[in-house]
């Protein structure tokens, strides 16, 4: 083997991993200084999977329930190391060992110089895709923000598209294994949502790719490359199975299934989510624009912080904006669309929207115009109920699409289609050179095939700078409406607030034009770029490196404003996020005195922890106590201080009644509505709401102690029967969960024939915890009926007297609930997800599987070879 002209092969790709790593570590320079990123949501997330993952340590096992939120939720959606885990592996090699965050752009990067690859781009034109798709605004965004099993599938979608497009070309067996195995990467990385739009867009490439075939009477080798495909994708489920089935069976219960109610608005329901929840985050119509102008309405940040400029300015204070980033008064406030808060544009380059355009006028074929209705369809989905026809249509009638929300998130259809698109037409000039002298028709006169693209970028941006108003808005909806009802409030104010108006929207206006001024000379630049290679000024290498340069001058600056140096924090102050609070301290004081011989095991807890850590603080000593008190309590918290089902700050040392998570039980979101958040003692009692976090008046936090919670579990001798969920949540409001039960009828049989009667002696108390396997001791001299303060769910939770399976059903909207024999018992509840153990062993026979394919198409490669090498001999 000639190992010199291997290796000159190999140093375009060696090259492009070194440029990649170098553009990673400039642009996360933090990294170098020992510094890690303060990713928001990833914090957020620590509460909810802390107890998971301590009892995970501790046990070596998988708990699969946990009740760190919303009183206890499956882990599915949390933190679970299924069997497919073990493919990741490959995902560490694809990151080069590199640190946070440095791998999930390198991820991005090698993923899409795959796709590019895949195409027969040149190798280094490849480099410009890749930093292009990289680059784009929200994929940089969400890394600040922590949305990482969204970042994971984002990085293996351009890939698993390259494998796709292979089959469809012939390459069936190395096509379809490239396909595979990053499908199972991306169903691995959690995130079905981005899934799901990946499969749109598949579908809009394949229904071009039909069309075409048809036209070219080759059906036999389309539905050859499908099968192939389906294959392909029958694997990669398999393989996430786990993960995929017990996460469908989850979201039937979740705030993404039918809910039982019928009161409450009819038109506003679907199949899953609410219109409204779903739709709450819709991309605005002017909005669109920022795929060509990041400003276009403004940056970071939400229409309510603008209302607080009045509080701020006095009159006349606003004269002149030119700098409206310096101004203090406004510091805060950088974005005035309609959406309730964003942080940041969905920006994919002025330049590449240029290129993206050109390529619709010269490049040929059936996946341009996939491309091109994949992101129509998107970004007319994007815009949620600003486009209702569309958007209610796909919330009734497609499958699945009503459960997710935040809809403008399909948006990342767009930012692969535009710099595949623009990066193919790059190709397509760099073969056929004269392709920009082309005229096309336009009306009566022919316009050389650059006009268009130039008209529809550079020229509507300059449209945009010289006439800011001319189809724009500058004031958000809710900002009107609020200036609007302090004017009708104080007629005083009136000349007031409309100077504070004026000189607001003066001062967008001012951002606005920077902006769009900007995107003019990006396009520009651009079109130069492409003239001067058109004219052979310059040579395809420098024409290409002149590209990346200028993508990288386009996007980077943009993505600074979101993350940036300032994101990183020393690891030092990274664990202050994490330190106990006053109340949490408060918390911990109030169950030693209560219960005295508490104190000596987290005593024992905290000395332990000293011994394995020796230069542990006093907040980490106080933290050691408070993860044994998790383990060893049988209460919860309700943090009352705001977003209680907004925040799992909380989770992280307790358990809490609220939390933070996209996919919580249905039942306890409506508990939430109708009763929690309007302060329903009896709910909140039944639910063994222990302590309650208030603001102090010193402006931190301080625990407050509800006498009245009900502890783990209790006796009741009454019940009611309610004919539907309406009734049940309503009985709520006028009940005592002390001594009385709300039943739906559909468990009547549970309660036939029962006769409370009162023992006075009669008790029932827990005596072991875990997440997933709870122990009670129960003892009375009569039957009676014990509520469990335990989030009701099925199919996973078994219930056992003495060892025996015994049934249990649900009660007061959202509890346990169990008939109890006389006599001494006990009583265990364990979580026990049979398709959990079974989707394992299918996942593990279906890696097998794949990699007996893999190992067998190495085998036929390599047989093919040696044949080829032999007759050529």
């Amino acid at each position: 083997m000639d190992f010199k002209n291997l290796f000159q092969k190999l140093i375009p790709y060696l090259s492009a991993v070194i440029i990649f790593l170098i553009i990673g570590f400039i642009y996360f320079q933090p990294v170098l200084e020992g510094k890690e990123l303060r990713k928001g949501d990833s914090l957020n997330a620590w509460g909810g999977k802390k107890e998971i993952i301590d009892y995970r340590n501790a046990t070596g096992e998988d708990p699969l329930w946990t009740n760190s939120m919303f009183g206890g939720m499956p882990a599915y959606q949390i933190n679970v190391d299924y069997q497919a885990k073990d493919m990741y592996f490959f995902k560490q090699l694809m990151e080069l060992h590199t640190p946070d965050p440095v791998r999930y752009l390198l991820l991005y990067l090698i993923g899409f110089y795959i796709l590019m690859l895949s195409l027969r781009v040149n190798p280094w034109l490849s480099i410009a895709g890749a930093v292009a798709y990289a680059f784009s605004t929200y994929f940089i965004i969400i890394i600040g923000a922590g949305h990482l099993w969204k970042v994971n599938a984002l990085a293996f979608i351009p890939p698993a598209l390259a494998g796709i497009l292979m089959v469809f070309r012939g390459r069936y067996l190395w096509g379809g294994l490239l396909a595979t195995f990053f499908l199972i990467m991306e169903l691995y990385s959690n995130h079905v949502q981005m899934t799901y739009y990946f499969a749109i867009m598949v579908f809009c490439l394949v229904i071009f790719e039909f069309y075409y075939r048809l036209k070219a009477k080759e059906l036999k080798q389309f539905f050859r490359a499908l099968a192939v495909l389906v294959a392909a994708s029958f694997i990669a489920i398999a393989v996430n199975n786990t993960n995929l089935y017990n996460s469908y069976q989850y979201s039937k219960s979740t705030i993404r299934g039918k809910s039982e109610l019928t009161i409450g608005d009819k038109n506003n329901k679907t199949a899953g989510l609410d219109k409204d929840y779903a739709t709450q985050w819709s991309y605005g119509i002017q909005e669109t624009l920022s795929l060509l102008i990041p400003n276009v309405k403004g940056g970071a940040g939400s229409p309510q912080e603008a209302v607080q400029i009045v509080n701020y300015v006095s009159g006349g204070q606003i004269k002149k904006v030119d700098d409206y980033y310096g101004m203090e008064q406004v510091d805060n406030h950088h974005y005035w669309g309609n959406q309730p808060f964003t942080a940041g544009p969905v920006y994919v380059g002025a330049l590449m929207m240029f290129l993206f355009i050109l390529g619709l006028f010269i490049v040929p074929g059936r996946l341009k115009w996939g491309l091109l209705t994949a992101t129509i369809l998107s970004i007319m989905l994007s815009w949620g109920h600003h486009f209702a026809g569309l958007t209610n249509f796909f919330l009734d009638y497609v499958p699945l699409y009503n459960k997710f929300r935040v809809v403008s998130s399909i948006l990342i259809v767009v930012e692969i289609c535009v710099p595949l698109l623009a990066i193919l037409a790059v190709k397509k000039l760099i073969d056929e050179p004269d392709v920009l002298k082309r005229k096309i028709a336009f009306g009566s006169f022919n316009l050389n095939i650059m006009i268009l693209p130039l008209a529809l970028t550079g020229g509507l941006a300059l449209l945009l700078f010289l006439f800011p108003n001319l189809g724009l808005d500058f004031m958000s909806d809710i900002e009107t409406t609020y200036f609007a009802q302090i004017k009708s409030g104080n007629p005083d104010a009136i000349g007031f607030i409309s100077q504070i108006q004026s000189d607001l929207i003066n001062a967008r206006i001012s951002i606005f034009r920077a902006d769009a001024l900007r995107s003019v000379a990006f396009v520009a630049l651009g079109a130069v770029l492409l003239f001067l290679y058109n004219r052979k000024a310059i040579n395809t290498k420098m024409m290409v490196l002149a590209l990346i340069v200028l993508i990288l001058a386009d996007l980077w600056p943009i993505n600074k404003r979101y993350l940036n140096n300032d994101s990183f924090v020393a690891k030092k102050d990274l664990k202050l996020a994490f330190n106990p609070t006053q109340a949490d301290y408060e918390i911990l004081q109030m169950e030693i005195q209560n219960h005295p011989a508490l104190g000596a095991k987290l005593q024992k807890a905290a000395t332990d922890y000293k011994k394995e850590n020796r230069k542990a603080n006093q907040y980490e000593m106080v933290a050691a106590q408070l993860w044994a008190l998790n383990m060893n309590s049988d209460y919860r918290v309700y943090n009352k201080t705001g977003g209680a089902f907004q925040n799992s700050s909380t989770s992280y040392y307790h358990k809490s009644i609220g939390g933070y998570h996209g996919a919580k039980l249905r039942r306890i979101q409506e508990l939430y509505d109708y009763h929690i958040e309007k302060n329903n003692a009896k709910v909140l009692n039944m639910l063994n709401a222990r302590y309650f976090i208030v603001r102090s008046e010193q402006g931190g936090t301080h625990a407050v102690y509800n006498p009245d919670a009900l502890g783990a579990a209790w006796l009741v001798s009454n019940f009611k029967l309610v004919d539907n969920a309406n009734e049940e949540i309503m009985s709520l409001n006028a009940f005592d969960p002390a001594n009385e039960l709300i039943v739906d009828k559909r468990f009547a049989d549970q309660v036939k024939g029962f006769v409370g009667s009162v023992d006075s002696l009669a008790s029932i108390k827990m005596t072991h915890y875990a997440p997933n396997a709870i122990q009670y001791e129960y003892d009375s001299k009569s039957e009676q009926l014990a509520v469990f303060s335990e989030m009701y769910y099925q199919p996973g939770w078994n219930a056992y007297v003495d060892g025996k399976l015994s049934p249990h059903f649900r009660a007061n909207y959202v509890l346990r609930a169990m008939r109890l024999p006389a006599g001494q018992h006990k009583i265990e509840f364990k979580f026990e997800p049979q398709a959990f153990y079974v989707g394992e062993k299918i996942s593990l026979a279906s890696m097998l599987l794949f990699f007996a394919l893999v190992l067998g198409g190495l085998a036929w490669t390599l047989r093919s070879y040696r044949k080829k090498a032999s007759n050529e001999s």
